[in-house]
């Protein structure tokens, strides 16, 4: 899923890249869509895009501020889900923060 919604810039984007264990977990769906549907109501939340292919996902979650990342980061049914991640769903994970100073787009109608 990629997101056309247009954000003022500057805004920080949260970039989770992971691999998943071979455990295949049903409950790892549920709490994904679970903490989507939580970070959206989180204050300076702004938008989410994720893309997954196999084992491989990266999901990008844009925010206002840096503290608004830092709240997001210890709300308490995030951390369950960190926990969860850690001890079940993924083989590797690496998380980067960025300051996005600028976008564009382009999107070919034709």
């Amino acid at each position: 899923m990629i997101s056309k919604k247009n954000l003022k810039t500057p805004y920080y984007a949260v970039i989770f890249s992971s691999i998943k264990a071979e455990l295949n977990n049903e409950n790892y769906s549920i709490m994904s869509d679970k903490m989507v549907e939580l970070a959206e109501t989180q204050k300076g939340f702004l938008d989410i895009e994720n893309v997954k292919e196999n084992e491989i996902g990266i999901t990008i979650s844009y925010w206002t501020d840096l503290n608004a990342i830092k709240n997001w980061k210890e709300n308490s049914e995030h951390l369950i889900a960190q926990k969860y991640g850690k001890s079940d769903w993924y083989k590797f994970y690496k998380i980067r923060i960025a300051k996005v100073e600028r976008d564009y787009e382009f999107e070919n109608k034709l």
